[in-house]
């Protein structure tokens, strides 16, 4: 009997960390040349032991953690990201637009229910964020690719240069995946102001905002009064607690857009995870200074590879943030060629540009994605030595 299947979702790309994994399939590694892995952003070292016995003591105590819980998320949580956001963007956000979440993933595919159907259209800068092109794809969303050129920057002009009357939101993604680009301050304001001009969601996506290079607010787009007319805001407490098992995101919009997505939310997982959310609550009331120690780090092997890369005269950084590094290759083959040669014969797993570009595009087939938030600095050495050394036969 012939699979029926949706063609929408036979036409969506097969997720990429998962199809990296599977060139690792017969390849094995030296024990004094292991595998170098920079091909998925998330953290692979457990939470902190206060955080995980935390964890347990709200196993044991708290019945309602074992149940059902409010769909837009537990009461406590909202209202700690709210108090957050409020105190870091210098704006107003009350707990009623705070929404949490099964992960950040969930929360954009949420709002984009709400706000589109088949034969529209969404406007995502490229390099893209490949889960959300996938979204768009499985429910027959046009994706309108916004080039963002050699510094990653999308630009506001070029932007609305693409507006048709199919459109129906646009989304940015800073600091980026998986450019790594810290977008500018004007340059979100001028997304912001084009975009209500418009009459355009602009959906943020801040996933990565807690390892951002800048102090203090990074935008002031919640400072507007009536901001939740334009901005819709995403965060996921994966990457700040390590809690990428237990999906807890977060999303932040007007109470009339959440009246809606609640109906997404209610028909997918019914709540958000409850001891996940107990987690992150935990988390954002006492570990704000582990977590900038956490950033500390991170920025460091951000200077790292600017360093290393500095020392590869034929490789060009495009950009370099949060837990990304974006390069231009300098060989005569495309990027995903290129990718599946470094397992075999430089024991290194990255994701090609090629996994976040149109199909054809050429600069995808000229980068590629290094994700270091599990490689330390002694591995961002031998990553570079690798590459330095890397040669088409």
């Amino acid at each position: 009997m012939p699979l029926t299947v949706n063609p929408n979702m036979a036409a969506t790309s097969p997720p990429p960390v998962m199809e990296a994994r599977r060139w690792l399939e017969g390849v094995t590694f030296p024990a004094d040349r292991p595998l170098i892995n920079v091909s998925q952003a998330a953290p692979i070292t457990l939470p902190p032991l206060a955080m995980r016995e935390a964890m347990a003591d709200t196993i044991m105590t708290v019945p309602g953690a074992h149940l059902y819980g409010p769909v837009l998320g537990l009461p406590e949580l909202r209202a700690e990201v709210a108090a957050e956001w409020t105190r870091a963007y210098g704006g107003a956000v009350s707990p009623d637009q705070v929404a949490i979440t099964s992960g950040c993933n969930q929360a954009f595919a949420a709002v984009i229910s709400s706000i589109a159907r088949n034969g529209d259209e969404v406007i995502l800068p490229t390099p893209w964020y490949f889960n959300h092109k996938m979204w768009l794809d499985m429910n027959g969303i046009t994706t309108v690719p916004l080039p963002t050129g050699r510094g990653l920057i999308p630009d506001p002009d070029t932007c609305a240069a693409l507006i048709t009357p199919r459109t129906k939101a646009i989304v940015l993604v800073t600091p980026n995946n998986p450019g790594g680009a810290e977008y500018p301050p004007e340059t979100m304001r001028a997304f912001a102001d084009m975009a209500r001009a418009r009459g355009l969601p602009l959906i943020v996506d801040e996933t990565y905002r807690d390892f951002h290079s800048q102090s203090g607010a990074p935008h002031d787009l919640f400072t507007d009064p009536d901001w939740d007319e334009t901005l819709i805001h995403l965060y996921s407490f994966s990457k700040a607690y390590r809690l990428t098992g237990h999906r807890v995101g977060a999303l932040t919009a007007s109470t009339a857009r959440l009246h809606q997505i609640e109906k997404f939310l209610d028909t997918v997982t019914i709540c958000p995870n409850q001891l996940g959310q107990h987690a992150a609550l935990w988390g954002m009331r006492n570990l704000r200074q582990w977590l900038a120690g956490e950033r500390d780090e991170i920025l460091g092997r951000r200077d790292a590879i600017s360093k290393e890369f500095a020392r590869l005269p034929d490789w060009n950084l495009l950009g370099c943030g949060a837990y990304f590094a974006y390069v231009e290759h300098p060989f005569d083959i495309p990027s995903d060629t290129l990718a599946r040669r470094l397992v075999r014969e430089a024991g290194v797993l990255l994701l090609p540009g090629t996994m976040f570009t149109p199909q054809g595009d050429v600069a995808g087939q000229r980068q590629l994605r290094i994700a270091f938030a599990n490689v330390d600095r002694i591995g961002i050495s031998q990553l570079h030595d690798r590459l330095a050394a890397f040669k088409l036969e």
